[in-house]
């Protein structure tokens, strides 16, 4: 057998070393237009940033290294032109010589990754401008920061690698500005989640500019201008263009294979496509949501790799092993802070017509009363029936990667809040608590679920009308160093002497710190006599960082939480 893989980083090398272990006599060539195989596309902004000192440690095998050891004909520097599935053949390009050649295979596997958007803006090809997907990008912005002098630095788009460029080019001593059209950062994830880290950002000095779009950039003297579309300029000596990626599709196209809704290779359950010799993994496919049914690519490196074994076996065995899908499990390191999300998040459940509840609930990251506790915010998405999970998001310092690896676990799994309940974990002061913040989150859910908690929303407030009560059950000077307008005030330890003070006949709206002396004040109250009583869910901290956010924007979008 003779097996074709084209693109030779995550998901092209995974399938082709796989391939080589289950066939140890088969044909194998991976062909990659770069110079460079199997390198680490994640680590590249901590090079630039000199986190990672020594470049090879990006690189996982060579060429040379990849042949010696699965005996794989690996061509870099050679373009596949294109792919004739009626002969079953590709046209390759060197681009060292020049040499066009065809090459035949039995199976092809497509792995051509994603490209970086390059919107077609006035002044898009000024040098200075850079893109960041390859080693190639990271040695050129790497040298242009050291031969140039750089100090401003406009990145454009907020999404993970350029949250990390700002971060790391920060680190350097740059002044960074980042602008992004959206009201938020991070897209995969709720506003009041992002709000938590865009507060941190800011904090760290770097300027964070939302519902901004850039129309353009021109040359001023050695630096860049790049215009907003709100009349501002920004000037910059480096710019970075992070404002997304599409999957490669040219070759797919060209061959006359079916693409999908979201504009990538379709697959089917096997990652094989439309031509049954032709398999495809990594960014440029797309596949049914696992949640919501619909078509999505994802642009991880997980995903990608395991496609790639599971795209081995099934060319090398026949169509045995089944690719479920993924759910889009990700994290982030921004500054201090990590931000984490698995599964959909409720403004994408609800663009979806999916049912769900939010809850919010903020817990430590181990035993309060050992030293380094710190605060973690986890919101899970939940469906109204059955309680079965549909996205979890995790802002916070530490042990936030735990716990949301074990959140797409059981969103994988199909497992509901009462899982994470009963969910056992390791404990010892310096790891948890007693009660883990996975059960504290299940725990509420589940209060809500049999309508023990009712809950109300931080973008509720101007749905709570002049004649209802909002209570503020914190202590007295919590509630004097910074309050939600209207409220009264009177804490949780005195309510039950102060029940006379409240009308029974009025909807009543409570808030605590972070929920859970609220949830206490509704129980006082519904237990006695009181029936329309809701507790503010996340408390006065979600709250006060989502309202101050939106604050900061410029033109805010509205905002709305499923409940």
């Amino acid at each position: 057998m003779k097996y074709i893989i084209i693109g030779a980083v995550a998901g092209g090398a995974s399938t082709a070393a796989r391939l080589r272990r289950l066939d140890e006599h088969a044909d194998i060539i991976i062909f990659e237009k770069g110079e460079y195989i199997s390198y680490a596309n994640c680590g590249l902004p901590y090079y630039i940033g000199n986190v990672i000192n020594d470049r090879n440690k990006l690189f996982v095998q060579t060429a040379a290294s990849f042949n010696q050891r699965f005996n794989i004909d690996v061509r870099v520097k050679t373009e596949v032109l294109s792919v004739n599935p009626a002969n079953k053949t590709i046209q390759a390009l060197n681009s060292v010589t020049g040499e066009t050649y065809e090459e035949t295979y039995d199976k092809l596997v497509l792995s051509p990754g994603a490209e970086p958007v390059r919107p077609p803006l006035p002044g898009i090809g000024l040098e200075g401008i850079f893109t960041l997907r390859n080693v190639n990008d990271t040695d050129y912005i790497k040298a242009y920061t050291q031969q140039t002098h750089v100090r401003k630095v406009l990145v454009i788009g907020a999404g993970f690698i350029g949250l990390e460029m700002a971060e790391n080019l920060l680190e350097l001593g740059m002044d960074v500005t980042v602008v992004e059209m959206g009201n938020q950062i991070l897209a995969p994830v709720d506003f009041p989640i992002a709000a938590k880290v865009q507060q941190h950002i800011r904090s760290k000095g770097v300027q964070l500019m939302l519902n901004t779009a850039v129309t353009g950039f021109a040359q001023q003297g050695k630096q860049i201008e790049a215009s907003l579309k709100n009349g501002e300029r920004v000037i910059a000596d480096l710019i970075l263009l992070s404002i997304g990626v599409r999957p490669d599709t040219k070759l797919a196209v060209g061959a006359g294979l079916k693409t999908g809704p979201a504009r990538g290779i379709l697959v089917n359950e096997y990652l094989q496509t439309s031509d049954p010799d032709i398999y495809a993994v990594g960014d440029a496919i797309e596949f049914a949501n696992p949640i919501s049914g619909q078509s999505i690519s994802t642009f991880l490196a997980g995903p990608a790799n395991k496609q790639g074994r599971i795209c081995a076996n099934n060319v090398v065995l026949g169509n045995k092993q089944v690719y479920k899908g993924a759910i889009n499990t990700a994290i982030v390191k921004v500054f201090d802070m990590t931000v984490a999300t698995a599964g959909m998040a409720s403004k994408h459940l609800q663009a979806a017509g999916i049912k769900h509840i939010v809850s919010t609930t903020h817990n430590g990251s181990h035993a309060a009363y050992f030293p380094g506790s710190q605060q973690m915010t986890i919101q899970i998405a939940f469906t109204p029936d059955e309680g079965k999970l549909l996205g979890a998001q995790i802002a916070g310092y530490d042990g936030v990667d735990k716990r949301l690896d074990i959140l797409s676990s059981f969103i994988q799994q199909g497992k509901t809040i009462y899982d994470m309940m009963e969910f056992e974990h390791s404990y010892a002061p310096p790891y948890s608590s007693a009660k883990d913040p996975v059960n504290m989150a299940g725990f509420v859910a589940d209060n809500i679920l049999t309508e023990r908690l009712n809950v109300f929303y931080w973008n509720q407030m101007d749905q709570i009308k002049a004649d209802d009560v909002l209570i503020d059950v914190r202590r007295a000077d919590e509630y004097r160093a910074g309050r939600i307008e209207g409220a009264i005030n009177i804490p949780v330890d005195e309510l039950r002497n102060r029940l006379d003070e409240i009308p029974r006949d009025k909807k009543l709206f409570i808030y605590c710190e972070a929920g859970l002396r609220g949830y206490l004040a509704q129980r006082i109250l519904r237990q006695n006599g009181f029936e329309k009583v809701w507790n503010l869910s996340g408390g006065y901290i979600l709250w006060k960082s989502s309202t101050t956010e939106i604050k900061l924007s410029e033109t805010p979008a509205a905002l709305e939480v499923a409940h």
